[in-house]
């Protein structure tokens, strides 16, 4: 699928959500915490959104990420090739997010590939979903994941069960990071 196809399904998405709650792009700035020309340059497709906006936007619309990209990806199939699955990528903050096992409406878990580069932060004010469940296992490189003010260093084999209440922080040093995430 050609990227700027993506964003711009990815931008009437977002601009569908807002409009099915019936807010204004001011209030969901108010909610977001993300500004108002920001918001627009994302639902008009100017600006990819970051992996930080997207955590925000989740959050204000109390859906995870996977939910608000979902309907932009291929529908529910068993057998998903790898050049068939679903990439998101963040170049601001060098991210990127590969849906491994799209969801389905019938299935609970998803498997999420996510790859940060060497120096990148990615920190979330708020879970999506208070609670939602996370098991991430670390394939290459080092990566401090810091949950509810609790920090760990994570490395290749390594795997971190959490539950999100509060803010999270994803953080990468000399090398870059590669790992899982099973949401349940």
């Amino acid at each position: 699928m050609r990227v700027a196809n993506l964003n711009e399904r990815l931008a009437e998405r977002l601009r569908q959500i807002r409009m099915e709650r019936d807010w204004s792009l001011q209030q969901l700035a108010e909610v977001s915490g993300i500004s108002r020309s920001t918001l627009s340059r994302v639902e008009n497709a100017e600006v990819s959104p970051t992996a930080e906006t997207l955590g925000a936007l989740s959050t204000a619309y109390r859906m995870t990420i996977s939910q608000l990209l979902a309907p932009i990806e291929a529908p529910f199939t068993p057998l998903v090739r790898q050049a068939d699955q679903s990439l998101w990528h963040d170049a601001e903050n060098g991210f990127s997010r590969r849906v491994v096992s799209p969801p389905s409406g019938g299935l609970s878990a998803e498997v999420v590939r996510c790859e940060l580069d060497a120096y990148q932060m990615i920190s979330y004010a708020a879970p999506s979903v208070p609670g939602h469940e996370h098991h991430l296992v670390m394939l290459t490189g080092t990566l401090t994941v810091t949950v509810d003010g609790e920090e760990h260093r994570l490395e290749a084999g390594d795997c971190l069960r959490y539950q999100l209440y509060g803010p999270s922080r994803f953080q990468t040093g000399v090398d870059p990071a590669s790992y899982f995430i099973v949401l349940l």
